[in-house]
């Protein structure tokens, strides 16, 4: 069965760092690019951050630009999140998704598999 899992979330003062995981099973990992989303309460689920199936190409919401780092290690089926200086605006339920395609792509229709989150709370 397809599966992602997500860790490193917590609860952080505004300013901290948090690197989150996303470890993907029984998936080709390496053929498929890779997607963080968030969702706060009562907000819609927004893209963090895609990157190619490669590695070799990002994109990132501009909220969060120079803030975040997506990468990824195909040779350990692992996508990380690395987030640098939080603020409140930052926490909600995080994600990580697999795509249908090998490119990176902002919208959430362009992905089969979800993972089930990981927390992050940032408190002023």
């Amino acid at each position: 069965q397809r599966q992602l899992v997500e860790s490193g979330g917590g609860e952080v003062q505004t300013g901290a760092s948090l690197r989150l995981s996303c470890v993907a099973s029984e998936i080709k990992f390496n053929r498929y690019a890779m997607g963080w989303f968030r969702q706060a309460p009562g907000k819609e689920r927004l893209i963090v951050a895609s990157i190619n199936w490669n590695g070799d190409g990002e994109v990132y919401d501009d909220s969060v630009k120079g803030r975040f780092t997506i990468t990824r290690d195909n040779d350990k089926n692992t996508l990380y999140l690395q987030m640098n200086d939080l603020t409140p605006e930052d926490s909600a339920m995080y994600s990580c998704a697999a795509a249908w395609g090998l490119i990176a792509t902002r919208k959430g229709d362009d992905y089969a598999t979800w993972g089930q989150g990981t927390q992050v709370t940032v408190s002023s």
